[in-house]
């Protein structure tokens, strides 16, 4: 099993949910934990959307990319609009949106973006907590 996994989307609303489904795929043949798969598939699913949404480049495709490492589990969405850089902005009960890097901020252990020469990426990471061993206290 390849310890990464990228692929790309179309930037299209309608091809958010096929990003979902591959990166929770991804995710159940690696065998990562339900509850932390479930976060990671949460914050890819909002990091996805804001691209798609916020991406102000025609015609283009968005990249996700999942690693695994033996500590960490690295989720990146790549899309070629290197001026819309994320922040977290204050939101109040009567703003409809807003929230999905709060959520990606709460879920991930980290998160940021970085640009390269052609391309803007937002990263979350997330700690992967090994198998919690039986001892003589869980008998």
């Amino acid at each position: 099993m390849p310890d990464t996994v990228t692929f790309q989307i179309p930037k299209h609303r309608r091809h958010v949910p096929t990003a979902r489904h591959r990166i929770q795929k991804a995710l159940a043949d690696w065998g990562v934990d339900p509850d932390l798969a479930d976060a990671v598939t949460l914050a890819a699913n909002e990091l996805v959307t804001n691209s798609v949404a916020h991406c102000k480049i025609p015609l283009v495709r968005v990249e996700v990319t999942l690693r695994l490492t033996p500590d960490h589990l690295h989720l990146t969405v790549a899309d070629p609009d290197r001026d819309h850089l994320p922040h977290l902005t204050p939101v109040t009960l009567e703003d409809e949106g807003g929230r999905g890097l709060i959520l990606v901020d709460r879920l991930a252990s980290d998160w940021g973006h970085a640009t390269g020469p052609y391309t803007k990426h937002v990263w979350a990471t997330f700690t992967l907590h090994p198998a919690r061993e039986c001892g003589p206290a869980d008998l």
